[in-house]
Parts: structure tokens; sequence; C-alpha cells
């Protein structure tokens, strides 16, 4: 009931380009802004195309400047493998979800009767991760989900909250992400929108 539709939607969105805003905090400080032109390239893979991003920061010298330095290549790193995490479950691998329901670690909760409720996958990627998806059960489709997983080990935390938009032909795309690493106090918020047939 759930693949289906969302398997559809990929394959209509490989028709869209679109625009994607990713901004990141640090400690509630805005430390970036990128805007990118978004499509799917003849891999089927999606290709970006960098449309603006906030300016670089003057570089300090001597050992301030190293220290700077280094903490910005090990939060670019940490960021780099966030964004692969993301990817793991946005949008979320009908193959996963067909595992997860083979193999009995699949639960609901009953959000509004016969209206809405939360499918939640356990062990979706890593053991004792979960992706939660909160479905329309009248219209059958996805309104948001939910992660809770770790990147480097149990104690780096790391929770997504996607919000699904839809196009005027029904398809059903993730319009809004939030990803909340409390470990590292960083927060990454990715807007898609301009969604436009190519």
């Amino acid at each position: 009931m759930l693949k289906a539709p969302m398997a559809a939607s990929q394959a209509v969105l490989k028709q869209y380009e679109w625009v994607e805003t990713t901004v990141v905090s640090l400690k509630g400080e805005e430390k970036s802004r990128k805007q990118e032109r978004c499509y799917y390239g003849a891999d089927g893979g999606v290709q970006k195309v960098e449309l603006n991003k906030s300016p670089e920061p003057k570089k300090k010298r001597g050992i301030r400047g190293r220290i700077v330095e280094k903490k910005k290549e090990e939060m670019t790193d940490y960021m780099k493998a966030a964004v692969s995490l993301v990817k793991a479950y946005v949008p979320p691998s009908p193959a996963q979800i067909q595992l997860a329901k083979d193999t009995g670690k699949v639960s609901i909760d009953v959000l509004q009767p016969g209206r809405r409720a939360r499918l939640n996958f356990r062990d979706y990627v890593k053991p004792g991760d979960n992706l939660g998806v909160e479905v329309d059960l009248a219209n059958n489709r996805p309104l948001a989900l939910k992660v809770s997983t770790y990147l480097e080990g149990a104690s780096d935390v790391v929770t997504l909250d996607v919000r699904m938009g839809q196009l005027n032909d029904g398809t059903t795309y993730p319009s809004n992400v939030m990803l909340n690493a409390k470990a590292k106090n960083i927060t990454v918020t990715v807007e898609n929108s301009g969604y436009r047939k190519m």
C-alpha cells in the first residue's frame, strides 16, 4: 500500500527540476546557506548546479587560523556523512520497507482513526534506528517522515523531520527536511521548491 505510491512519485519526479536551499547552523547560528538547481541525470542520480551560496568568511592567520580551519574541515566531513545518512532514509526505499515488513519490524500507530497513521520501521538502515512514515489513509499518501538514527555511534544521535509536499499532479516529494545532530549542535534544513517539468 505504501510502496506503490512512493515508487510512482519517484518515477514522476525524474521529469522535474527544482531548487534546493540548504542552511547549516551551529549552536543556533547560521554558518552557511546555498541554493542549487536539482534534476535527475541520465545515470538516475540527482545532479546539482550551484546557484548561489553564502560568501566564505575571511581566513584567520597563524595558529588560530589553523585551529579554525581544522574545525571547519571536521564539520565539513561530519556534514558529508550526515548528508549520506539522509539519503539512506529519504526517499524511503521500497526494498527496505519490504525487508522490514518481511522480518516483522513494522508497527502501526493510529493517529486519527480512519484518517492518519504512522508506520514505524525498526532497524531500517542501522540496528536500533527507526523510520516513521505518517500516512494519509484516505489518499494513501505519505505526509511526513520521522527518523531516529545515529552517525558514528549510539551516542551520536541524529534525528530527521521531513514534511512531504504534493505537486498538482499528486506526486509527493520531500518539501522540508530538518536534520538535528545534538551531539555536535548542528542543524541542517533543506527546502525543496519551485518544481517544474524539464
